[in-house]
């Protein structure tokens, strides 16, 4: 169930308590009434969604970069439960079944990471690397090594501290990576992610090879996409086939399991005023001060290669934390590449030339992010054809 302006009832309570603690809410009379014995906020029944909830809630979803729409669904929700934990607050275990999840364990992770035990993404949630780098720590401190969280493993944490000021480890683990790989794109595992498919209300796109409904397109293009990188040598994994519809987790574990070195998905974004135009990239940020350090380099790459070579409208590229981005392993990128519902648009993605220079734009993104420092073209410059040449002669 969604909350929004104008509800009202305990669960709202429970959303203001939340937003509140967090200060982000200043005017909390209709908060709840506290419990004078516990301290805690009993939640009230006339508790309303107004205009101020809205605006926090607004806030909130921005800082956590999520769909900014003053809406708690299921989204909104879950991060705010996660907000709601704070270190120490309870023991933290790897359940395998059901990682938990939250920003006490981000907390956690941002303190192994800075003492060098965590080199992973800080995502707030206690999966497989969280739990070896807790075992870890605990080994090198003489406590008992078996992953659990708790009163002991906190007060050692807490006393180090104060003697030790860390970097982001993750982005010096995934910039290494790269480097190591070297600069050709010959062996490079790389999965491709067409968006939903199976809309019920598909919107159709008259091009000059025909008609097709959004998800068609997106499939075409993607499957182009994957023969262009398979002439560079790329090995590319589809998320789903065509009839499939994977929710984003199941995305993100089809890619785990390919074990990729990078993640890319195509989508295309509807909105109901048909004037919302432009393409804009997405990577893993959030406020917890964690982003993919090259799923950030990769979508600007990408960006600023089809921006340069079509006429669609940059919207630049965005940190944000759904689980496509949060839950893979390899740095990975959403690309929207326009609006379904905008006329100039479909347009350009009608065409077949400009859905081929599209393409191309990707696999010039993707060329960038490999050579690193090394990359000396300008933004629009790299030729495809050229790029395929020498990855074909490197490998003959």
């Amino acid at each position: 169930m969604a909350w929004r302006r104008g509800d009202r009832g305990t669960e709202v309570a429970a959303i203001r308590a939340t937003l509140a603690g967090m200060g982000l809410l200043h005017d909390i009379d209709s908060v709840g009434v506290t419990e004078p014995e516990t301290g805690s906020v009993l939640a009230r029944t006339d508790a309303v969604f107004d205009a101020d909830l809205e605006a926090a809630v607004l806030a909130f979803q921005q800082a956590r970069g999520l769909i900014s729409d003053g809406i708690v669904g299921p989204a909104t929700q879950s991060a705010l439960d996660d907000a709601s934990y704070v270190l120490g607050t309870r023991d933290l275990s790897y359940i395998v079944s059901s990682p938990l999840a939250g920003d006490d364990v981000a907390q956690l992770q941002r303190r192994l990471g800075e003492l060098g035990f965590y080199a992973g993404i800080v995502d707030g949630t206690f999966a497989g690397v969280t739990h070896a780098a807790v075992t870890e720590f605990q080994r090198d401190c003489g406590l008992t090594a078996d992953g659990v969280v708790e009163a002991e493993t906190l007060d050692t944490l807490g006393r180090f501290s104060t003697l030790f000021a860390g970097g982001d480890v993750s982005s010096l683990v995934e910039k290494e990576r790269v480097r190591t790989s070297g600069p050709m794109l010959a062996g490079k595992r790389i999965v491709l992610d067409p968006g939903p498919s199976g809309s019920e209300n598909p919107i159709r796109i008259e091009t000059a090879s025909g008609t097709f409904t959004d998800a068609e397109l997106l499939w075409d293009i993607t499957q182009r996409l994957s023969a262009r990188m398979n002439q560079a040598g790329v090995e590319v994994f589809l998320s789903r086939p065509e009839a499939m519809i994977p929710t984003d987790p199941e995305r993100a574990e089809i890619a785990n399991a390919f074990n990729a070195d990078l993640m890319i998905s195509l989508r295309l974004d509807r909105h109901p005023n048909p004037v919302g135009n432009g393409i804009a990239t997405f990577y893993f940020g959030n406020s917890l001060g964690s982003e993919s350090m090259l799923g950030e380099a990769l979508s600007g790459f990408i960006q600023r290669e089809i921006v340069s070579r079509t006429e669609l409208r940059d919207c630049r590229t965005h940190g944000r934390s759904w689980p496509l981005l949060r839950m893979t392993r390899m740095p990975s990128v959403q690309l929207v590449l326009g609006y379904a519902n905008n006329s100039g648009d479909l347009r350009i993605l009608g065409d077949r030339s400009a859905q081929d220079t599209i393409i191309d734009s990707i696999l010039v993104g993707v060329k960038r992010l490999y050579l690193l420092d090394d990359d000396k073209h300008p933004t629009g410059s790299l030729s495809v054809n050229e790029l395929i040449d020498y990855e074909q002669r490197q490998r003959d």
